[in-house]
C-alpha cells in the first residue's frame, strides 16, 4: 500500500472512531453545551467528576492524539487538514485561556500537539473566528430554547 493510501486509511479510521456512540455524545456536548468563559471554568469542570469532565477529556485527548500523529509524520498534514476541521473548533473553545489553564493544572504542554497543528492550519485566524461565530449563535439558540 502506498503512503497516500495508508494516510487515507488512517484518516478514515479516525473518522470511524468519531462515530463511536460515546465519542458522538461527547462531541455533541462539547459543541452545544460546553461554553467556558475562563480557564477557571475548565479547571473546575476537570475536577468535578461530572460527565462533562469525561466528555471534555475524551474530546481533547482524541484530537491531541490525532494531532500528534500528524505532527510526527504519521499522517500527511495537508491531507489531514483538507479532510478535517473539527480539531480547529475544539481548539477554539479553549484557545483564549489555554496558557492560564496550563498553569492552573500544572501541565505546561497540555494540548500542545493540537495547538501546534491548528496554528499551522492555513487561514487559521479566519477559521477560528468562523467557529467563534458559530458557537455564539449556538449558545444564543440554546438560551432562547431554555427561556
Amino acid at each position: 500500500m502506498s503512503d497516500k493510501h495508508q494516510d487515507v486509511a488512517l484518516i478514515l479510521k479516525l473518522y470511524e472512531l468519531r462515530r463511536e456512540e460515546g465519542l458522538r455524545r461527547a462531541r455533541k456536548w462539547y459543541f452545544t453545551e460546553f461554553n467556558p468563559q475562563s480557564a477557571g471554568d475548565v479547571a473546575k469542570l476537570l475536577g468535578s467528576g461530572h460527565d462533562g469532565s469525561a466528555n471534555f477529556r475524551m474530546i481533547t485527548s482524541y484530537w491531541e492524539m490525532a494531532a500528534s500523529f500528524v505532527n510526527n509524520g504519521g499522517i500527511d498534514e495537508k491531507m489531514f487538514i483538507d479532510a478535517n476541521g473539527e480539531h480547529v473548533g475544539v481548539f477554539c473553545r479553549v484557545e483564549p485561556f489555554l496558557e492560564e489553564l496550563r498553569q492552573i493544572i500544572g501541565l505546561p504542554e497540555y494540548l500542545k500537539q493540537l495547538e501546534t497543528l491548528v496554528k499551522r492550519t492555513p487561514n487559521v485566524d479566519q477559521r477560528l473566528e468562523r467557529f467563534r461565530g458559530i458557537f455564539s449563535r449556538w449558545s444564543q439558540a440554546a438560551k432562547e430554547t431554555t427561556a
